[in-house]
C-alpha cells in the first residue's frame, strides 16, 4: 500500500476499534488508537504474514507484548482476511467466545498468548535466537507498551537479544507516556529510555508513531546496525484520531457511550473525507 492508502486504511481501524469496543462492552480503547498506525504498517507493508503462510515456520513473526491493546490487533487481522469483520463485531467480549480481552492463540493469526506484561519480549528474543540456530530468513517484531518496562524480564531478553547480536528483532515501544494510574514518568520513571536501550546493546530509532510516511520508511530501513537487535522508539498518543480520548487516561479502560460514538466517528468520517478530498 502507498502513504495515501495506509493513512485511509488507519481511519477505518479507528473506526472499527471503537464500534467493536462499543458494542463488547469493554476494551482498552486509548491504548489501541496509539498503537494502531504501527500495526496498520507491519501488516500493511512490511511484514510477510498471511493467512495462507500462518502455518509455515520461516515467514515473520509477530509478538503483541502489549496485550490489553488487542482490539486493534483484532482489527488488522480480519482485515487481513484471517477472519472476518462481522465474525469480530459479534463475537467480541461474549460468552463462551474465545475474543477476550487479551490476545490467544486460539484466534487466528494470533502466535501466542500474551497480557502478562513483559513477557512478549522474552518470547520474540527467543523465535529471534531460532531463526538464528536454523538459518532461517525470518524477522520477529514485537510491540511493547511503555508502562510494561516496569518489568524486569524485557530487560533480561534485550541483554539476551545483545549478546546473540539478533539483527533480525525488531522491538517497538509504543511510547505513549500514560498507564492506567498515570503518567508513565510519575509512575516508574522511564526517562533517558533511548540511552538506557542503547546501553543494552540495541541500534535505536526515534520515530512519531502516528506518522505513516514516518513509520514507513524507518522501518524499511531494519536493519539499523548489522549485528545489534533494533529498538524502534515510537512517540505516540494514547487515544490518537479522537479529540476528546487524545492524551486523557480515563479513555485507557472505558467504553464509549452512543453519543461518544457517534462524535468520534463523525470525526474520523471528516477526517477520511479531508484527506480524499486532497488526493
Amino acid at each position: 500500500m502507498n502513504e495515501r492508502e495506509l493513512r485511509l486504511k488507519s481511519i477505518a481501524y479507528r473506526k472499527t476499534i471503537l464500534e467493536i469496543i462499543h458494542r463488547g462492552g469493554a476494551g482498552h480503547t486509548a491504548g489501541s488508537l496509539s498503537c494502531v498506525d504501527i500495526l496498520n504498517v507491519l501488516y500493511n507493508r512490511i511484514m510477510n504474514i498471511t493467512p495462507d503462510n500462518f502455518d509455515q515456520v520461516n515467514r515473520d513473526h509477530y509478538i503483541q507484548s502489549k496485550g490489553h491493546s488487542v482490539e486493534a490487533l483484532y482489527t488488522v487481522l480480519a482485515d487481513q482476511g484471517f477472519y472476518s469483520r462481522e465474525t469480530l463485531l459479534k463475537n467480541l467480549n461474549q460468552p463462551g467466545t474465545n475474543f477476550v480481552g487479551h490476545p490467544t492463540r486460539k484466534i487466528p493469526g494470533m502466535e501466542h498468548n500474551t497480557g502478562a506484561l513483559g513477557h512478549g519480549l522474552s518470547v520474540a528474543t527467543g523465535l529471534a535466537l531460532a531463526a538464528r540456530l536454523n538459518q532461517q530468513s525470518y524477522r520477529v517484531y514485537t510491540l511493547l507498551g511503555d508502562g510494561e518496562l516496569a518489568e524486569g524480564s524485557s530487560w533480561e531478553a534485550s541483554m539476551t537479544a545483545a549478546h546473540y547480536k539478533l539483527d533480525n528483532l525488531v522491538t517497538i515501544i509504543d511510547r505513549n507516556t500514560l498507564q492506567i494510574t498515570g503518567r508513565t514518568e510519575e509512575v516508574n520513571a522511564l526517562e533517558p529510555l533511548a540511552d538506557k536501550f542503547i546501553a543494552f546493546g540495541y541500534a535505536v530509532r526515534q520515530v512519531d508513531g502516528n506518522d505513516i510516511a514516518a513509520l514507513v520508511n524507518v522501518l524499511e530501513s531494519v536493519p539499523f546496525e548489522v549485528g545489534k537487535p533494533n529498538l524502534l522508539l515510537a512517540n505516540t498518543v494514547k487515544g490518537k484520531g479522537v479529540s476528546f480520548m487524545e492524551d486523557v487516561k480515563a479513555w485507557h479502560h472505558k467504553v464509549p457511550s452512543d453519543e461518544q460514538l457517534a462524535i468520534a466517528i463523525a470525526e474520523l468520517n471528516a477526517a477520511e473525507t479531508a484527506l480524499e478530498v486532497s488526493a
